[in-house]
C-alpha cells in the first residue's frame, strides 16, 4: 500500500470514467429516448473535496449525455469530454492543456475501453466491480463498486497520500 500511496501523493489531475464508475453502469432511457442515470453524492463531494487541495477531476466518457453534462457542471468540473469512443484523444488534450506528464495523472476505470489510458497515467485505479481483465492491469481496486462510493474512494486515496485525510474530515466537525 505504500507504494500506490506514493504514487498517489504525485497525482495532479485524477479522470473519471462516468458508467460504471460514477454509475452503477445501469443506464435507464425513457420511452422519449431520454436517458438517466443515478451518481453517488458521495462521489461527488469527494470530487469537491479534491478539487479543495488544488487536485483538478475531469471525466471521460465514451457516452454523451445531457445529465452527464450537469451533474459535472453543478460540481464545478470544467474538464468534461463525453462521445469518446476512444478515449486517447480526450487523454492527450488533457495533458497538453494542463502541462502534465503521464506520472501526475491518476484515471478511474472499470471496462476494457479505459485500458489504452489506464495503460499510460502514473496511477491506474479499477472500481470493485471492474472486469477481470481490467483488474490485472491496474495499481489499485477500490474498496467500494461503481456508483456506490467508489469514486469517493479514489478520491480519498489521493487526499490520504497527502497526509491530509484526517484534517479534512475533522473539519466537518466544526
Amino acid at each position: 500500500m505504500q507504494d500506490i500511496l506514493e504514487k498517489a501523493r504525485d497525482i495532479q489531475l485524477i479522470i473519471f470514467d462516468v458508467d460504471g464508475v460514477l454509475t452503477d453502469g445501469s443506464l435507464f432511457i425513457g420511452d422519449d429516448g431520454q436517458e438517466y442515470k443515478a451518481f453517488n453524492s458521495k462521489d461527488g463531494h469527494g470530487m469537491v473535496m479534491l478539487r479543495k487541495i488544488g487536485v483538478t477531476v475531469a471525466i471521460i466518457t465514451g457516452r454523451s449525455s445531457e445529465v452527464v453534462r450537469i451533474r459535472m457542471e453543478s460540481l464545478g468540473i470544467e474538464h468534461v469530454y463525453q462521445g469518446m469512443r476512444d478515449k486517447r484523444p480526450a487523454y492527450e488534450e488533457l495533458k497538453a492543456t494542463l502541462g502534465l506528464e503521464d506520472a501526475r495523472i491518476a484515471y478511474v476505470g472499470d471496462d476494457v475501453v479505459d485500458l489504452p489510458v489506464m495503460s499510460q497515467v502514473g496511477l491506474a485505479i479499477a472500481v470493485r466491480d471492474a472486469h477481470p481483465f481490467v483488474k490485472q492491469h491496474v495499481h489499485w481496486q477500490t474498496p467500494s463498486a461503481g456508483g456506490k462510493g467508489a469514486g469517493r474512494d479514489a478520491c480519498e486515496l489521493l487526499i490520504q497520500a497527502r497526509g491530509q485525510l484526517d484534517t479534512m474530515l475533522a473539519s466537518y466537525l466544526t
